[in-house]
């Protein structure tokens, strides 16, 4: 395993040495790792830290190496959403985010494995093989962006991007004991996502530090005119790194420690919540009672909005075709072949709650419990400075433990996805260890205060030491 460095060491040593050394390193590891986390490793990623070298280091992520999800278009690499649907299909543009790290001079590696279409939670529905758990090879890593956590996690790069309609960054980091941030919806341009679920999805970073994730924010967060969600509001995530959580105001909602949670799981979120008092934190108990219903109201929207993103994929522009007497035929062939089970599912059931007759009883009503949860949120955090609670009920769950049960693996995104509803900003850092296995704490904050969770975060990680945990090794 590489070992674990974060930017500025980097730059350091990148400085002292060279970017091309760094990324060489890091290749390597890739090169002898078993734990499938990678999609495509980028051939010109050498050639880019020897340029890097000869120019000089200007930028803030020059030589930097970072791993991108396989959903973020990346001109001339391979963009497969981990789909057999899309093989072959290589980028002809950058996504925005890929325009800013290319800008601030950072070494895309390659790009990582993630759930198909990135619909799951534990990087399983993938077409090119499950990722495995750096800290447990017979355990998931998460989902859907497990592939970016996982290599983070096992020292094959600093840095990685994922995305997160429903947990799929703070998932993974959490099962994995690393670092991952969902930005206020609107603070990073989706532009070059390719979209799941338009109104829920949010490009968001993975790290070993909160340092690094408020680097990483200031590099790829702000306002893009391509993307009509984007929202023209700046946020200097480094200027929140202040260890200070004096007369913060925490609010811990009841319903986020219901059935469910693991008892080690439950305390060493309390063990941190009460680390927060010791450094000068309050906290007060609140009710979101309408979180009960926003695991259902989630799937009903994002697998609507799924049916209808994903109708573009059907052999005739994009990837493999099988072919029919007819276009229907070979639309229908093709996305039977290609498309996995969970996404089938998934379009099938968005499908249905779109059709006439049932749009009003499930999409209709599913988004007014979406305004109820948005609400709670508002009301809620009108009262407190931030929420916290466990970002998964469970440490990572065994490989083929629930893919099979569709019902159990969505109840598992049960404290993550009311976030993606409201639209508001989280964190998962690493909190404790439950029988060997890392536990992420999830930081909730109000809409565009994002600086607030980077100051709680930066906070809770100076004073404690659960971030410098590491796997013991890696297959």
């Amino acid at each position: 395993m590489a070992e674990w460095m974060n930017i500025s060491t980097l730059k350091e040593t990148i400085s002292g040495s060279s970017a091309a050394e760094i990324t060489a390193s890091y290749l390597e590891t890739i090169g002898k790792s078993g734990i499938n986390g990678y999609t495509y490793v980028f051939d010109g990623a050498l050639e880019r830290a020897k340029s890097i070298d000869k120019d000089g280091h200007g930028g803030m992520l020059a030589g930097v190496p970072i791993a991108i999800k396989d959903s973020i278009s990346t001109k001339g690499m391979p963009t497969t959403c981990g789909s057999k649907i899309l093989e072959g299909y290589v980028a002809p543009y950058d996504a925005h985010v890929i325009e800013r790290l290319k800008v601030a001079g950072a070494v895309i590696l390659g790009k990582t494995n993630m759930d198909e279409f990135a619909m799951g939670t534990s990087t399983e529905s993938s077409a090119y093989g499950t990722t495995l758990n750096p800290w447990d090879p017979k355990r998931v890593p998460g989902g859907s962006s497990g592939g970016s956590a996982a290599v983070v996690a096992a020292g094959e790069t600093p840095l990685s991007l994922g995305s997160d309609t429903g947990g799929s960054v703070r998932c993974p980091a959490a099962f994995c004991g690393v670092v991952g941030f969902k930005p206020s919806y609107g603070a990073v341009s989706r532009y070059g996502l390719v979209s799941y679920a338009n109104s829920l999805e949010q490009i968001g970073p993975i790290a070993t530090s909160v340092e690094d994730i408020a680097v990483l924010m200031d590099v790829i967060g702000g306002y893009d005119s391509r993307d009509s969600t984007s929202i023209d509001k700046e946020i200097r995530y480094q200027d929140a790194l202040v260890d200070d959580v004096a007369g913060l105001n925490i609010g811990v909602p009841t319903e986020y420690f219901g059935e469910g949670i693991d008892a080690g799981v439950e305390k060493s979120v309390w063990d941190a919540i009460h680390m927060y008092e010791d450094m000068g934190a309050t906290w007060t108990q609140v009710s979101m009672p309408h979180t009960k219903y926003a695991l259902a109201a989630y799937y009903v929207i994002a697998m609507s909005e799924a049916s209808s993103n994903l109708a573009r994929f059907d052999g005739t522009r994009y990837g493999p075709r099988v072919d029919g007497e007819n276009w229907h035929v070979m639309a229908s062939r093709t996305r039977a072949s290609c498309f996995g089970k969970e996404v089938q599912r998934r379009i099938l059931l968005g499908t249905y709650a779109l059709s006439a007759g049932y749009h009003d009883k499930y999409y209709l009503k599913a988004l007014k419990v979406r305004t109820l949860v948005k609400q709670d949120f508002d009301r809620a955090l009108s009262q407190v400075d931030v929420l916290m609670a466990p970002t998964m009920p469970t440490p990572a769950f065994k490989i083929g433990e629930k893919i099979d049960d569709p019902l159990s693996l969505y109840l598992s995104d049960v404290n993550t996805v009311p976030i993606n509803l409201a639209g508001v900003p989280s964190i998962s850092v690493p909190c404790g260890q439950v029988d060997g296995l890392p536990v992420g704490l999830q930081i909730i904050g109000k809409h565009f205060d994002d600086s607030t969770l980077i100051r709680s975060a930066f906070a809770f990680e100076t004073n404690t030491d659960h971030h410098t945990m590491r796997p013991a090794e890696v297959v």
